[in-house]
């Protein structure tokens, strides 16, 4: 073919392209930027001012201690108000995971009141609970209101929720890239929703941005050293990635049967008073508060000092009833001090340094629970710097198969089996 055609041919290309396609992606980018900056924004803010209260809550809680006397009390109250205002935004995460997978109707915004007051009680008392379950839904439902605002399609009310929770997840952690990857990775295991992208990463770094502006900090993590990776570090990443894939299917299965068995009290109200009573006993028996709450102390302390085998092992069981009996908040925050209070008491059999280990524990534990393993790598890579990327990958992927299909958020699909064991064998779920 005569190159002079060949160029004619090409810039008939262009022009095509540049007159059709680029104009609407061009349209497309400005106004998904417009709602991301809205959006973002707002959602930002809203974790500014909970990250605040939240943090009041804690430093009352630590001065007052006696208020935890009051646990089964808070409980009712967060019990009552979800019988009579939340029957319709109980299921939490799950809710807007189901919501994404097969649209029914607009999240009732009640969820982000309802979500942020249930947090702050739980804290405020001394329930064991974290914090992303309540940006993700105050963004979820933040989100959806927009869908009646602009009279979205349901292709861009997916897009719209999918935004939302991840501004809510990286506003909350200071995690931008992890918060993006999260909205697209969660609600359907072995998929990542590509097409909201671009708005899904402009809404995490916006609602990041707002938050920070607002002079609220995050809390910081270093890892001190990083030895060369070779080949038996290899093998020994790989090992640790094992225990803390099991470590997650330990939280999920024993969060998944607290919640059976809670289910068969048949007044909802009753359940967060009853379990509420059962974490008093409990903390009376440690004789401390190292346990309750977000636990960021503890989790500092575990890059820098080998924790007790126990340590972590405390965790799982208070923050499976705290949540499992009907108190609110998230799972991640606890994840994150099961993994790195876990890695560093492994660092007893495992010769790596100690604050490797925690820092792949702190992130490979949530990846094996909410079976969201690139959002952890991104996560450890922005917590903890490029130089442990390599660890924190290994153990990442290796907890995420390890874990079994069965994770914190009960409305995951499977998109693609982790294995094909894992879709052989009932019993590896």
């Amino acid at each position: 073919m005569p190159v002079k055609n060949i160029a004619e041919g090409f810039l008939l290309y262009i022009k095509t392209f540049i007159k059709r396609d680029f104009g609407l992606l061009l349209i497309s980018s400005i106004k998904w930027l417009f709602v991301s900056c809205l959006l973002g924004g707002i959602i930002g803010s809203a974790s500014a001012l909970f990250l605040s209260t939240l943090n009041w809550a804690t430093d009352y809680r630590e001065q007052h201690v006696w208020i935890i006397a009051f646990l089964p009390l808070a409980g009712v109250m967060i019990g009552l108000a979800y019988h009579y205002w939340g029957t319709a935004v109980v299921k939490g995460n799950n809710l807007l995971i189901e919501e994404l997978q097969s649209p029914k109707k607009i999240i009732p915004i009640i969820m982000a009141p309802l979500i942020f007051t249930g947090t702050i009680i739980t804290h405020l008392f001394g329930g064991s609970a974290g914090r992303e379950g309540t940006a993700v839904q105050i963004g979820g439902a933040f989100a959806d209101q927009f869908t009646k605002l602009f009279k979205l399609k349901a292709r861009d009310r997916k897009i719209i929720l999918i935004c939302g929770i991840s501004a809510g997840f990286a506003s909350v952690f200071g995690t931008p890239l992890a918060g993006a990857v999260f909205g697209l990775e969660v609600f359907v295991v072995g998929s990542l929703t590509y097409g909201s992208i671009l708005p899904s990463f402009m809404t995490a770094v916006i609602a990041d941005y707002a938050c920070k502006a607002w002079g609220v900090g995050h809390t910081h993590y270093a890892i001190s050293s990083v030895p060369e990776m070779d080949s038996v570090n290899l093998l020994l990443s790989l090992g640790a990635g094992i225990l803390f894939g099991l470590a997650a299917r330990s939280f999920s299965a024993l969060n998944h049967a607290l919640s059976s068995l809670f289910s068969k009290i048949k007044y909802p109200p009753l359940r967060p008073f009853i379990g509420g009573i059962m974490l008093i006993a409990i903390i009376y028996l440690i004789g401390n508060t190292r346990y309750i709450g977000l636990g960021i102390p503890v989790i500092s302390e575990a890059f820098i000092q080998r924790e007790a085998y126990y340590t972590f092992a405390i965790k799982l069981l208070l923050t499976a009833l705290t949540l499992s009996a009907g108190f609110k908040g998230g799972e991640v925050t606890p994840l994150f001090f099961i993994g790195a209070t876990l890695g560093s008491f492994l660092s007893l059999f495992i010769p790596l340094p100690i604050g490797l280990l925690a820092g792949m524990g702190f992130v490979a534990v949530f990846a094996g629970a909410a079976n969201t393993p690139l959002a952890c790598i991104f996560m450890g890579v922005e917590l903890f710097g490029t130089a442990s990327g390599t660890y924190i990958a290994l153990a990442c992927v290796t907890a995420y198969l390890f874990s079994g299909h069965t994770g914190i958020y009960k409305s995951q699909t499977i998109g693609a089996p982790k294995h094909l064991l894992l879709k052989r064998h009932q019993f590896l779920r």
